[in-house]
Order: structure tokens, then sequence, then C-alpha cells
């Protein structure tokens, strides 16, 4: 578990949008370390850590890292993308979902969209701000995305000061290609 380039430029997006974040309704799905969500909570979001309930380790990372960081009183859940667990079912509507680099197996993408469909339907107005680093030119998102009513929008790493080498000490942009999306509602107006 540490932290992976995803996770730092969106983290960096976080810090960029920064005085947006104050009182908003914030998930993170696939937190591991939770850099980005201990970020929004640390600028003012009401922030909610989820890793999958299969992996109580993950769920142990997550709490640690609240402890570390002084913000004891995230709540952190167990969601597993694609079933309609008690904790999904409970969670109040979010405002934003991140999720950095949980778009890594192909055969997660449409459990993961289901999830983020789910809590759209809550609040049509939800946004999902992802990061993904690119591993193949062979799967693209473009047709769950049609199939479950969604649209996204890339957003150039250039705009909020993420396409530099410096990011998390990795070789960035170097070694890896990653993308910043921001996925709503088809009918949403972002």
């Amino acid at each position: 578990m540490y932290v992976w380039p995803c996770a730092a430029v969106l983290a960096q997006y976080l810090w960029f949008h920064r005085s947006s974040l104050p009182g908003k309704a914030v998930l993170e799905i696939g937190a591991g370390v939770s850099l980005p969500g201990i970020l929004a909570a640390k600028c003012g979001a009401k922030v909610t850590l989820s890793d999958s309930a299969l992996l109580p380790h993950c769920l142990e990372v997550c709490q640690q890292s609240c402890q570390m960081n002084n913000l004891p009183q995230i709540p952190v859940v167990g969601l597993t993308w694609g079933h309609a667990s008690p904790d999904l079912l409970a969670l109040p509507p979010q405002d934003v979902i991140l999720g950095s680099d949980v778009f890594f197996e192909p055969e997660d993408f449409e459990s993961i969209l289901m999830t983020v469909y789910f809590l759209m339907e809550k609040n049509p107005m939800l946004q999902f701000w992802s990061t993904y680093q690119v591993r193949s030119a062979d799967w693209s998102l473009e047709a769950l995305l049609y199939k479950w009513d969604m649209k996204c929008t890339h957003i150039p790493l250039e705009t909020f000061g993420a396409d530099g080498g410096e990011i998390a000490e990795s070789d960035l942009p170097g070694r890896h290609t990653v993308e910043m999306l921001i996925i709503s509602l088809m009918e949403a107006e972002v």
C-alpha cells in the first residue's frame, strides 16, 4: 500500500480546486492510503473513505491514514463495487466521488460505474473525479459510459499544474501516462 502516481495527480486537482471543497460531501472509492480523500477533508469537505468490504486490510490502511493525519472522525466503510451493500444504501447523497487508479482491471469497470450510477441517482449533479494510468490502448470507458447514461470530460493535466515531473517524486509525465476525467450523468449540467 503506497501512494500511486494517479493519487498524487488527483490530489493536485483537489488542491487546485480547494476553494470549492468546504462543505461538499465527498466519497473516495478504492481509497487505499487515501491521499485524495485526506486532502479533501483537510480542505473542508465532509469525506467518507471506502475500499472493498472483501479486503479488511485496505480498510485498516484507510483508518491508519486518518489517524496519522489527525482525522479520526472520517468514516471508513467497506464498499464492494457492483454490490448493493447496507453501507452503500446508507450513504447520504454525495457531491463528488473520488477515484484514483480504480480503472485498473477492465473486468471491474462496469461494477465501478454501476456503483457510481447508483449514487448519481441520489444526486444527479454528482461528479466522479477520476485519474487513471493508461495501461492499454485496447480498452475504453466510452461504451460503458454510454450504457450507464454517463459522459466524461477529459481534463488536461497542465490546466491544474499536474503535468510536471515533480508530482509524487515520480517520472510524471515521463513513463506514466495519467489521465484526469470528470464523469457525470448525460443529462446533468456540469
